[in-house]
């Protein structure tokens, strides 16, 4: 029997101290929702999730960028839509004037009206969404996935050649009208090939959104496995070590009083 050093205190103490150690990490994970409460407790698997968030994050900035895009096209289908009733119109004006029972003085009525829907489609090209031209025939590219890949866009442009000899012819004359619906039907054409081409940019954006959604799914699920805390082992492991402090505790406060016994012998 020692007094100077009780091993059995120092042993106990040690052994408190880690369970303490072990119950406040546990304590920490349950309140973070993360096993990974700092880089110790699993390195590897930090650095990994660290990857795996900042891809998230590109991915959904992507997703994004592409349901941005599809507004943008929808914009334009919306205003195509408009022109096509213009040119609707403009067609049917250059077909009254073309009635041999009306006199020039009737067909520049009808002229008038056509003029005006003539500006209005010209109007129409110079449209912008945030500032960006809607109807350019430069193609726009648009960011696809969270590595900056990037998917061409067709353009649609209001100012092509087909639009522009709509826009620019008159149905003051019988003759002049024939010529005008000639112009007016080529512009018909051309507006269903490029709406058609606005319909396929929006299919085509659409696909990327939904593969991009599900590529965000698996990478998210992909980090938790990593990084989230399994709370009902945890919770257990708290249980664990919740008994062990309390236990050792108790234990260090016997072998504290244990030396008391030396004095016995002294009396």
């Amino acid at each position: 029997m020692v007094i100077n050093t009780n091993t059995s205190a120092q042993s106990s103490a040690r052994l408190l101290g880690e369970s303490s150690a072990l119950l406040a990490k546990s304590l920490a994970r349950l309140s973070s929702g993360s096993k990974i409460v700092s880089p110790e407790d699993d390195a590897a698997g930090l650095a990994v999730s660290s990857r795996f968030d900042a891809q998230i994050n590109r991915n959904n900035a992507a997703k994004s960028n592409v349901g941005n895009a599809v507004s943008f096209s929808q914009t334009q289908d919306g205003f195509l839509a408009k022109v096509g009733k213009a040119l609707d119109r403009m067609s049917e004006l250059s077909v009254m004037a073309q009635d041999v029972t009306k006199s020039n003085a009737d067909r520049a009525l009808y002229d008038t009206e056509f003029q005006k829907l003539g500006s209005f489609v010209t109007d129409l090209a110079t449209k912008q969404f945030n500032g960006v031209a809607l109807f350019s025939a430069t193609a726009n590219n648009v960011t696809t996935d969270s590595e900056g890949t990037t998917t061409a866009l067709a353009g649609v442009d209001l100012g092509a050649a087909a639009y522009t000899n709509a826009t620019g012819s008159a149905i003051g004359t019988a003759a002049t009208a024939a010529t005008a619906l000639t112009k007016v039907k080529a512009a018909i054409t051309q507006l269903s090939t490029d709406r058609a081409t606005v319909g396929a940019n929006i299919s085509t954006l659409n696909s990327y959104s939904d593969q991009l959604g599900v590529l965000s799914d698996n990478l998210s699920a992909a980090n938790s496995r990593i990084k989230d805390v399994d709370v009902a082992s945890e919770s257990t492991q708290f249980a664990r070590y919740n008994i062990l402090v309390q236990a050792g505790t108790a234990m260090l406060s016997q072998a504290n009083s244990t030396p008391q016994s030396a004095l016995r012998l002294l009396q």
